[in-house]
């Protein structure tokens, strides 16, 4: 079939709407299949608009685990999380060629996920507070004040893509705690 036999089919074949280069998991060693296919967030990352939004949403399925773990070892679990995420991150961006790629979203995963720690804490994991702790997250991570956008800026590598959205993680998590003890009680 030719491009002029149909040239609606093949007008956004070749279009990146996020304007990045394309990922070509078919190109990789499996390992880095694995690696970038976690750094993606399992595909969530892919979205063709508001990547980060949709990873975000996509960690909010972790929050089953974080309740069944119960708060110290989602602490346990979340540091680890943030760890390895260095690691996925920076080998993301080095396999694809582009740091900070909007589409590496397990940073946002973590990030999400601190911002629900507070919740096993006061122990008020509903879809409430959930969604609050999703829209204070993703105001931190979209607005980045001080020092979210100095992390952002300034920091480098897998260490840089995790730290600007650990940072709006804690922020939100903050938040949620001045909501749930000065406006609330």
């Amino acid at each position: 079939m030719s491009i002029r036999a149909n040239p609606a089919r093949y007008m956004f074949m070749d279009t990146n709407t996020l304007h990045k280069p394309p990922i070509h998991f078919n190109q990789m060693t499996w390992f880095d299949r694995f690696i970038v296919f976690s750094g993606v967030g399992f595909g969530s990352g892919l979205a063709p608009k508001a990547p980060g939004t949709f990873g975000s949403a996509f960690a909010l399925l972790f929050t089953p685990l974080w309740v069944y773990l119960g708060l110290s070892a989602s602490i346990i679990a979340v540091i680890f999380m943030s760890l390895i995420g260095i690691y996925i991150c920076g080998h993301t961006a080095k396999v694809i060629n582009v740091h900070d790629d909007g589409r590496i979203v397990w940073d946002e995963f973590a990030g999400q996920s601190i911002t629900l720690l507070p919740l096993l804490y006061l122990q008020q994991v509903n879809w409430v507070w959930v969604i609050a702790g999703f829209i204070l997250f993703r105001i931190f991570d979209v607005w980045k004040p001080f020092p979210i956008n100095w992390a952002d800026q300034k920091v480098s590598g897998g260490f840089g893509i995790m730290l600007d959205d650990i940072i709006a993680g804690l922020w939100a998590a903050l938040c949620i705690f001045i909501i749930h003890f000065y406006i609330l009680t």
